[in-house]
């Protein structure tokens, strides 16, 4: 893509949620235009361009800049809706005071849950900010596929339905594909790019301060899950403190960074980390069942792989059905977390109510992801 064709780009706009398959559609719509004009900018020589490329733009599920850009929406539009709501209550005890309106309930939320989300946050360059934490976190995640699968960790062949990285260049390339990958996750937060505003100096500072600890502690999770391999006597509290490290920190540090683009106040990023360390437990414990009960066509990458390297897997400590039990109890913790604090406002005496937008994966993008996630197959 060369510098006049990124110009031409159409600015971003928010993607409203309509229903999951339009609003998944645009967010990964717009990450592989962010992913080019990316690209571009960093002016990476060959191959290592190529080989940043093959991995970056694969058909990967995207789970965690999917994250990012849910929590962003569900979060935007609760907090305007929330927002207007306060306003309009506030506005309608200065009239009634001043006898202007009569006692009559008035409902407002339906016209102000009617607006549309771009329309909420014309230009404002928190969405921009958005764009920049979903590209970090799948460049941070891509990075850590393209070394977990070099020969001297996991030596698989096979990522995303296609050739691991080491196998379509060789592994010279790969080891830098992954650490450029990694330093660019880095560098995009406040990074001067076409398409992009200028980046916002404090939220970059927030995102910064979630993000790094976080992808610390998912090598960390790494590190330790190849010293639990071939061990018998792994326990369960030990599993779990592998893989939320090794699988939920960038979980975490997903939903949290769309929480801080959208202005998430300190309880709902309370009950963000809440339900991502119940999700991103839940994502490991179901690519457990998934690596013993899908085909490798469908999985994307060699089925069997962990009973191969014998890895401590919640299917090998608990049994299938009993792992299932455990995944469904945790997305249901993780879901009920986030409607606990979006279901939270009160209905008040002058009829600002909330009973007509009770949160659902029908109107609500991150309960819909939720849902999704529950439902995938590889």
């Amino acid at each position: 893509m060369t510098v006049s064709s990124i110009l031409s780009l159409m600015p971003a706009s928010v993607p409203s949620f309509k229903n999951t398959e339009q609003f998944h559609r645009a967010v990964r719509a717009q990450l592989a235009q962010d992913i080019e004009v990316l690209f571009t900018y960093a002016k990476l020589p060959s191959p290592l361009m190529d080989a940043c490329r093959y991995v970056m733009t694969g058909q990967g599920k995207t789970v965690r800049p999917l994250l990012v850009a849910s929590v962003f929406a569900s979060f935007t539009e609760n907090n305007n809706i929330s927002g207007n709501a306060d306003k309009a209550e506030a506005s309608l005890k200065s009239d009634d005071a001043s006898g202007l309106v009569d006692s009559t309930p008035t409902n407002i939320t339906n016209d102000m849950q009617s607006e549309d989300l771009a329309s909420l946050l014309e230009n404002d360059s928190d969405y921009d900010m958005c764009r920049r934490a979903a590209l970090a976190v799948e460049l941070l995640h891509t990075y850590s596929l393209v070394h977990d699968d070099l020969p001297c960790m996991d030596d698989d062949e096979l990522r995303r339905g296609q050739p691991t990285c080491h196998i379509a260049f060789d592994e010279a390339t790969a080891l830098l594909a992954g650490d450029v990958l990694q330093t660019l996750a880095f560098e995009v937060l406040t990074a001067e790019m076409p398409t992009f505003a200028h980046f916002d100096a404090d939220i970059a500072s927030q995102l910064l301060a979630v993000f790094a600890p976080r992808a610390r502690r998912m090598v960390s999770g790494q590190m330790l899950d190849l010293n639990a391999e071939a061990k018998e006597d792994v326990s369960q509290s030990e599993l779990e403190s592998i893989h939320r490290d090794k699988t939920g920190a960038l979980i975490e540090a997903a939903m949290l960074m769309g929480g801080i683009c959208a202005g998430a106040t300190a309880l709902q990023r309370m009950a963000l980390q809440d339900c991502a360390q119940h999700i991103g437990l839940a994502f490991q414990v179901q690519d457990d069942i998934l690596d013993v009960t899908t085909s490798t066509d469908t999985l994307g990458k060699p089925a069997g792989s962990d009973e191969k390297l014998d890895k401590s897997t919640y299917v090998k400590l608990m049994g299938v059905e009993n792992a299932k039990t455990y995944a469904q109890s945790l997305f249901d913790d993780g879901r009920t977390a986030i409607i606990r604090e979006l279901g939270s406002r009160e209905p008040n005496s002058d009829g600002v109510s909330r009973d007509d937008y009770s949160i659902n994966k029908d109107n609500d993008a991150l309960l819909a992801l939720i849902d999704w996630l529950w439902a995938r197959k590889k």
